[in-house]
């Protein structure tokens, strides 16, 4: 799997926002926080930069997937 190489941190949380169940918490500075409760309580953060870093953009795919038991493409599909 390629991961993308333009994507903003701000696009990336709309997308958790939207298809996901995360919900923004707060932001401190360029970091903005996320939190879900299903299926257990996690928060992640995201930098609002823009581009994300490729190991940055992997790292929360990882976190997420892993939280959610999916796969790291499931996640970026629809973006």
């Amino acid at each position: 799997m390629k991961l993308p190489r333009d994507l903003r941190g701000e696009d990336l949380v709309r997308h958790l926002i939207r298809h996901w169940a995360y919900a923004k918490v707060h932001q401190v500075g360029s970091h903005m926080i996320l939190q879900t409760d299903e299926p257990s309580p996690q928060r992640i953060a995201v930098p609002a930069h823009n581009p994300l870093r490729v190991g940055t953009l992997n790292s929360i795919l990882a976190a997420v997937a892993n939280h959610k038991s999916v796969s790291k493409e499931a996640i970026l599909k629809g973006l």
